[in-house]
């Protein structure tokens, strides 16, 4: 066992006592386009990178994918999509201008993506256009008032890229600048709403901690997303997770 497997060993057990119903929040998600994702459905992957779940999901991609009509990618990370695990048709373009026509697609779904868009007004007008009527977007970001993103925007871009290739495996070409700019409750719905979509549904939600590497660290870490776990906190919470409809 290597020590990273150790760390995540004891993580596990130190959250069963603690915070014992917390999730991933890319389980989270993979639940949520579980429930939405048909058959017949056209899917739009905006800012697909090389893969939509976690390394290890990639069975459960593949089945996801699978399900839909048509499933397109688009990043403006060449290399990544070139590789794209599932996704066989990708676009090198910027989501401020989708080279799609008008209601094209049925789903779009934004994973990770938001917190580095320099307009996304424009980017959520773009995604509401290619969307038909009744079409769905679903968005996964970080939340500004969560403690990982407050301290990730304390810390300079090559901290960053270092930090996350120790704590989350992640290679410094798969660590991009964030802006941060609808990363707050409110300011995504507003948002959303300018660019003409109406909530559906919108969550606050947790996921797993980071400094599982430190037993007294993770242990303070996860009482305080216990205590984000109650609703006078909620807004405290790491992740924003929602669906808008057009």
């Amino acid at each position: 066992m290597t020590r990273k497997e150790k760390w995540e060993q004891r993580y596990y057990n130190i959250q069963r006592h603690i915070v014992p119903e917390l999730k991933y929040s890319q389980t989270t998600y993979e639940e949520l386009l579980s429930e939405y994702i048909q058959a017949d459905m056209d899917w739009l992957e905006a800012g697909c990178g090389h893969q939509i779940l976690p390394e290890w999901r990639l069975a459960q991609e593949q089945t996801l994918v699978g399900k839909c009509r048509r499933v397109v990618g688009v990043d403006l990370d060449f290399e990544g999509i070139k590789k794209h695990r599932a996704i066989k048709e990708t676009y090198y373009a910027n989501l401020e201008t989708l080279p799609f026509e008008a209601e094209s697609f049925d789903l779009v779904t934004c994973n990770m993506v938001v917190e580095h868009l320099e307009n996304p007004l424009t980017v959520f007008s773009q995604f509401h256009r290619v969307l038909r009527p009744g079409g769905k977007v679903i968005i996964h970001t970080p939340n500004a008032y969560g403690y990982p993103t407050i301290a990730a925007r304390m810390i300079p871009q090559f901290a960053r890229v270092k930090l996350a290739g120790i704590l989350e495996g992640r290679p410094p070409e798969d660590v991009f600048p964030a802006h941060y700019r609808a990363n707050t409750p409110r300011r995504l719905d507003e948002i959303l709403s300018s660019a003409g979509f109406e909530k559906e549904r919108f969550w606050c939600i947790p996921t797993a901690c980071a400094l599982y590497f430190s037993r007294i660290l993770v242990s303070l870490e996860l009482a305080y997303v216990r205590l984000t776990l109650t609703p006078t906190f909620e807004n405290l919470r790491t992740n924003l997770l929602c669906v808008y409809t057009k």
